[in-house]
């Protein structure tokens, strides 16, 4: 979920980029007040990246917690031992355009610190303050059933179900200093007094002397009655037999050296205009997402959201499994077949709000309550006026727990592999990004706007993470561009592994939308996909969910328009606009050979635009429909809300030629590594020729936007001296595009100016070859390792020629068993 802003951060030289800026602040931050706290001793784990502490300080304990809390009080006497410590934070290290800031990351730090310690003080440490699933909710102990919940304002409460026909007289709860009800449930005759997938709620009065109903804030499963219109949900007390628990039987697969993302909705991912299953998604979309050679599904809308048409990101019950899918036991299926194939799986998780709805969701608790009695800040500062929903306190201590354990939850139990955060941006200032147009001047990030408590909760939960999960992969969804936002904790950073560049669909939609062909910048399309902070990994994509929802178009849609209705047909010729739209797709251009922009767009957000490539279901084959979630507007249809699997699967559509470009790029990072290199160098974006050309890793890219002009025996630079074939050509047949391009054929380097003196070289690069580039594609150079090419005499020429064996109009038939055979030998 994001909001519309602009995006301008740092762009590091030390990437080889051709222009390169640096945004420094000569204005004087601005910081939160805050009396300075004493700290101790600081030293590394070499094993995760956190830091273990050791305090000094005196601390006053106050009633907020299961334990106990305590807060710092002013105490200066050992502050002296670790000063030199933040006199060295090594973010300012890799930035030292940062340095005007470093009080506000001394500050943030040592908030940091402080609330770590206690937590290690009050609660055993930070891994076992993220189990509060053991002791919140509902949990089997010796002989019954133990339920607790904090609700500090409530005056009493009970706990009501079907097991008590709805009447909580004689299941009144107890309170504790720290404002936590609990009851415990004796078993009858050796059995559990509430039965496993029985309805339960919290009832509770309020000050003013009524009591209401909620759905438990712990519950892990919650069902609606679907035979009644907008009913409210119901918790359901989850504790199966053994014979009903699903086991795992995979373990989770190998970190990927670079993700690439499949992004999905279960519930979305039928063809039939109705809500798919976890089973089915796992059964029919999994070995989908193999074949074409993904690493990482990323699963939307896993948290339990009342409203299906929020998209999952108006979240209710944050450790329950959304029910209009499966149980619990379904989705752990899902992701233990997805383990079976070698995918990891990602949790798009919700922790910047929460849903408005009180009947059904946390706000249900706050009613009349302070923000230390709730989950959320109170005023306007609890609600976000444009997402219309609640507002999260992070500095309280049991919304620490309660949102730590829900991340140790998802990884402990359903054995997810990371998280993708929503709203980092919102989550970062006090203004939520709401009308900020973020310029990368560092004042924007560093100021009194920033929400220090926040900062501080993402940094706990990403040390949380990678502690318990050391090979976990976790990503901002942040549009501001903060620095420090993918760097260590131990640095001062944030933590993330990867944040998404968000700004790169805005610029292609931009393009796309308002730009003629000629009117195109290769310089400034190399420098939006360029434009990322040194050493900070970028998810990069073209278009996600974002660019998909009602009322907006996908790069095939904006590309292509109706003629995708009539004119994807093999059996006639492609018109013009199909013709530029499949190009452009596997570029990313506008209007003429249509297949060809769709390729090239795709590709080259890929090969130059982060470390990580994401892509939305079924965009990899241009899927021509927006989604349409069931809505009142739309007389509650699930007609857009689907995926049309049988338009890549007709043999005669030309679908196929983007899914299978889509499967060879991706094979291409399989077999090169290109996305993980750090080695990436633009060496020419020539705008009258309208040609891009660069390096990642060893391969050698060579993009060719314009409509018309074929260029032979253009010249392009390289690093390596040797022998050059084809990698991977868009121009393909087997991709519905022209074959113009041999790929039998070496391109052998010629030296260029003085070694070791770059400005005599051609376009700064000390080697040279010539190639044929047509219009509207893009075709990949590798350097063949000549002392191997005896024993491996395949032609990388390649990745597509893995296809060729089948008819240039059919979509080959790789399955999970064959595609090693099929594919990867042409590929050595």
């Amino acid at each position: 979920m994001v909001s519309s802003f602009a995006f301008n951060p740092l762009i590091s030289s030390s990437f080889n980029i051709a222009s390169t800026t640096h945004h420094t602040s000569t204005n004087k931050q601005h910081l939160v007040t805050q009396k300075p706290v004493q700290l101790a001793l600081v030293y590394q784990n070499p094993n995760n990246g956190c830091k273990v502490f050791h305090f000094g300080s005196i601390y006053q304990k106050v009633s907020s917690g299961f334990k106990g809390v305590a807060v710092m009080t002013d105490d200066k006497s050992t502050m002296s031992s670790v000063e030199e410590d933040f006199e060295n934070i090594g973010l300012l290290d890799v930035d030292s355009s940062l340095k005007p800031f470093k009080d506000h990351f001394k500050y943030r730090l040592k908030k940091y610190l402080d609330q770590k310690k206690l937590i290690e003080d009050y609660e055993g440490g930070l891994e076992e303050f993220a189990k509060g699933y053991l002791k919140f909710g509902f949990n089997r102990e010796e002989d019954g059933i133990v339920y607790r919940e904090w609700a500090p304002a409530a005056q009493e409460a009970q706990i009501i179900g079907d097991f008590n026909g709805w009447d909580g007289s004689n299941h009144h709860m107890e309170k504790d200093q720290f404002g936590v009800w609990s009851i415990k449930i004796p078993d009858a005759d050796g059995n559990p007094v509430i039965p496993h997938n029985s309805r339960v709620k919290f009832r509770f009065k309020h000050s003013d002397g009524f009591w209401v109903d909620r759905i438990p804030a712990w519950i892990k499963y919650a069902t609606v009655d679907p035979s009644r219109f907008a009913a409210p949900y119901d918790g359901v007390y989850w504790d199966p037999p053994l014979s009903e628990r699903y086991e795992f039987k995979y373990p989770r697969p190998p970190k990927p050296k670079a993700p690439r993302i499949y992004e999905a909705h279960v519930g979305m991912s039928s063809s039939e205009p109705r809500i798919n299953s976890y089973r089915e998604f796992a059964d029919d979309i999994l070995p989908r997402i193999q074949e074409n050679n993904y690493n990482t599904v990323q699963l939307m809308a896993v948290m339990e959201h009342s409203y299906y048409a929020s998209f999952g990101y108006h979240v209710t019950n944050f450790f329950a499994v959304s029910s209009r899918s499966g149980t619990p036991e379904d989705l752990k299926y899902l992701i233990d077949k997805a383990h079976s194939l070698g995918l990891h799986v990602l949790m798009d998780v919700v922790h910047s709000h929460a849903s408005n709805n009180i009947t059904d969701g946390l706000n249900g608790f706050d009613v009349g309550q302070s923000s230390q009695e709730s989950y959320f800040h109170t005023g306007g500062r609890g609600y976000h006026k444009l997402w219309d929903s609640r507002l999260f306190n992070y500095a309280n201590w049991e919304v620490l727990r309660f949102l730590l354990s829900n991340l140790r939850w998802w990884l402990d139990e359903f054995k997810f592999d990371g998280f993708r955060f929503d709203g980092v941006t919102s989550m970062l200032y006090h203004h939520h990004g709401i009308n900020m147009a973020f310029t990368g001047d560092y004042n924007e990030y560093f100021s009194e706007s920033t929400d220090v408590d926040a900062v501080v909760y993402l940094m706990l939960a990403n040390c949380l993470v990678h502690n318990i999960l050391p090979d976990a992969t976790v990503i901002a969804e942040d549009v501001s561009g903060m620095p420090g936002l993918g760097r260590p904790v131990f640095e001062a950073g944030i933590g993330f592994d990867y944040r998404l560049a968000m700004a790169i669909p805005d610029k292609w939609i931009d393009y796309v939308k308002n730009k003629k062909d000629y009117e195109w910048s290769m310089k400034e399309i190399s420098s939006n996909l360029t434009n990322r902070r040194y050493t900070e990994k970028c998810v990069a994509y073209a278009e996600s969910h974002d660019q998909s929802i009602v009322g907006d178009k996908t790069i095939a849609f904006l590309l292509m328009d109706e003629e995708m209705y009539s004119s994807m047909s093999c059996l006639t010729d492609a018109s013009p606009t199909i013709d530029r739209g499949i190009a452009l797709h596997k570029v990313f251009i506008r209007p003429l050979n249509i297949l060809d922009y769709i390729h090239i767009i795709h590709f080259l957000t890929m090969a130059l635009g982060g470390e990580g490539y994401l892509n939305f279901m079924g965009n990899e084959f241009g899927h021509p429909e927006w989604i349409d979630f069931p809505r009142e507007g739309n007389g509650w249809s699930y007609e857009k809300c689907r995926r049309q699997w049988n338009l890549v699967d007709t043999d005669h559509l030309r679908y196929k030629f983007m899914n299978a470009f889509d499967r060879a790029m991706n094979m291409l990072d399989d077999k090169f590594s290109f996305l993980a290199s750090t080695k990436q160098i633009v060496s020419s974006t020539n705008n009258e020729d309208k040609v891009i050309v660069f390096e990642r890793g060893d391969l050698v890219f060579v993009f060719n936007f314009h409509p018309e002009n074929t260029y032979k025996g253009y010249k392009i630079g390289c690093d390596l001296p040797g022998k050059y074939r084809v990698a991977l050509d868009s121009d393909a047949r087997e991709f519905g595009g022209h074959g113009r391009v041999g790929h039998d054929a070496d391109h052998f380097t010629s030296p260029e100016g003085i070694p070791g003196v770059p400005e005599t070289n051609f376009n700064n690069r000390p080697n040279s070859f010539k190639v044929l580039s047509p219009p509207r594609t893009c075709v990949v150079y590798y350097r063949v390792d000549e002392s191997q090419e005896e024993s491996n005499s395949a032609n990388l020429g390649g990745v597509e020629e893995s296809f060729a064996a089948a008819d240039t109009d059919a979509i080959p038939d790789v399955s999970t068993e064959n595609k090693e055979d099929a594919v990867v030998t042409d590929i050595l």
